[in-house]
């Protein structure tokens, strides 16, 4: 059996759980999420404990890899919908800047000769703390780091001076570039 497979998932008071044929939806108070998962592996949900329990039919190398799976992706969903996700972007630069400009709209200016202008999905929250910090959460764990990798695409942090977009804490390698006068 799969060690993360068979481990149960608790579930805690304030999420609502509902299966139906191969579809599990989590209700919390920070969203409501849906997962379809395959028919070779089973869900099922413990009322009395308080727990989800994922199986497999049998020993096939695909069903082994979907039991962990399966089962790491329902519990993201009720940390999810209990506690949310948050990804935090910094940028560097002289110059650059990020701004709210309508509800989860975020305009960054990088360098570009025009503002680069990107709308968050549905569900995903964006908060400009200052011109220099963004923080993005949701309850869906990818949606959260997809747009954070879309909003840190537009401007990678670059190897001599360190400009650009990065994750809070992200350690960035530096190069040394032209050694002046060397003959």
């Amino acid at each position: 059996m799969s060690r993360i497979g068979r481990k149960p998932v608790t579930v805690p008071a304030a999420v609502k759980i509902s299966i139906a044929d191969s579809t599990i939806q989590v209700e919390g108070p920070k969203g409501k999420l849906t997962f379809k998962h395959r028919e070779s592996i089973g869900v099922s949900y413990d009322e009395a404990g308080k727990q989800i329990l994922i199986t497999r039919a049998d020993d096939e190398r695909e069903n082994r890899a979907l039991h962990g799976l399966t089962r790491s992706l329902i519990a993201n969903m009720v940390e999810g919908v209990t506690t949310g996700y948050t990804k935090k972007l910094e940028i560097v630069g002289v110059g650059y800047q990020a701004q709210l400009k309508k509800a989860n709209t975020v305009a960054l200016q990088v360098g570009f000769a025009n503002q680069v202008v990107l709308e968050a999905p549905a569900g995903v929250t964006v908060v400009v703390n200052d011109p220099t910090h963004i923080t993005i959460s949701g309850a869906d764990k990818q949606a959260v780091g997809q747009f954070a990798a879309v909003v840190r695409k537009v401007r990678p942090p670059e190897p001599y001076k360190g400009k650009g977009i990065r994750y809070e804490g992200e350690v960035v390698r530096r190069k040394a570039g032209k050694a002046f006068g060397a003959k």
